[in-house]
């Protein structure tokens, strides 16, 4: 099934159930999807594309989400929370410490690097391996960790 029968199935079932939040929500993401196919002129994604879309929407929200919770708006910081729980169920399963670790070390003799000068090198190799399945904030820190 793909990605946008799944929105469709669940914002029926959330309409049905009449899950306000979790509608907006996929709604969200469904536009979002469908904006970036209009723009890259397509009638369907790829599920690479999806995948950059969905992480796109995590991030946004989680920036957000900082943003408000220094700002001390917890009415928001709570409704971010609620929308980005929403769009992780769309999102392959996420790697574990123990695994984002291990693909770092390979990737890291895999490129050969040596020092903290080749970050760039090594996180170019890296983040398509992972992408979606990591975040890229945990995978620089892995990275600098190893290559320190």
């Amino acid at each position: 099934m793909s990605l946008l029968e799944r929105l469709n199935n669940d914002m029926k079932q959330a309409m049905k159930n009449k899950e306000k939040d979790k509608l907006t929500t996929i709604r969200m993401v469904k536009a979002s999807l469908q904006n970036e196919a209009i723009k890259l002129g397509t009638k369907e994604l790829s599920p690479e594309d999806e995948l950059t879309i969905l992480s796109r929407e995590v991030k946004q929200r989680k920036e957000s989400l900082h943003e408000f919770d220094k700002a001390g708006r917890q009415d928001l910081v709570d409704k971010l929370r609620a929308e980005l729980a929403i769009v992780e169920l769309y999102l392959p399963k996420q790697l574990s410490e123990e695994e984002l670790s291990e693909i770092v070390k390979e990737t890291i003799s895999e490129v050969g690097a040596k020092s903290k000068a080749d970050m760039g090198k090594v996180m170019a190799a890296i983040m398509p391996k992972v992408k979606g399945k990591a975040d890229g904030s945990l995978v620089n820190k892995f990275v600098q960790q190893h290559l320190s």
